[in-house]
């Protein structure tokens, strides 16, 4: 696989991540201006925001969770020239559900419909982490 196909699930998984950083920023900002928060009460970073602002900085936080894994094994993927067809389709699949869980969690906020969306993540970078496991100790 090229590292163009591999790495694009990688470039839209940053995307959404730097996505959520501005709309938290932008819903911070917004809450801090109409007297929603006072700044002391928001300098050490206790969760006094309004539940709006709070939802999108949780889906932005997040994005330090799973991801981590998929960009780790994504290089070593890279790395070991065992990225094929099957990782690359995973890895979107990784990423949508990434971009669902994100869409709930900053919107709705239905916690049974987030954590489908989170465990669908899970296991699809479970059975990345797996088949590559497999492909480098069986080869």
């Amino acid at each position: 696989m090229s590292p163009k196909a591999v790495l694009a699930p990688v470039f839209v998984q940053v995307l959404l991540t730097f996505g959520l950083l501005l709309w938290t920023g932008r819903k911070r900002f917004a809450a801090a201006r109409v007297g929603q928060v006072k700044l002391p009460d928001i300098s050490l970073g206790e969760r006094t925001w309004p539940a709006p602002v709070q939802q999108v900085s949780n889906a932005f936080a997040n994005q330090f969770e799973l991801p981590v894994l998929f960009y780790v094994l994504t290089g070593l993927a890279l790395a070991t020239a065992k990225a094929d067809l099957l990782f690359v389709g995973l890895a979107w699949l990784f990423v949508l559900t990434r971009i669902v869980h994100a869409g709930i969690y900053a919107t709705t906020n239905v916690v049974i419909r987030r954590f489908q969306a989170y465990l669908a993540g899970a296991i699809t970078l479970m059975a990345m982490w797996l088949i590559f496991g497999a492909k480098i100790l069986l080869a």
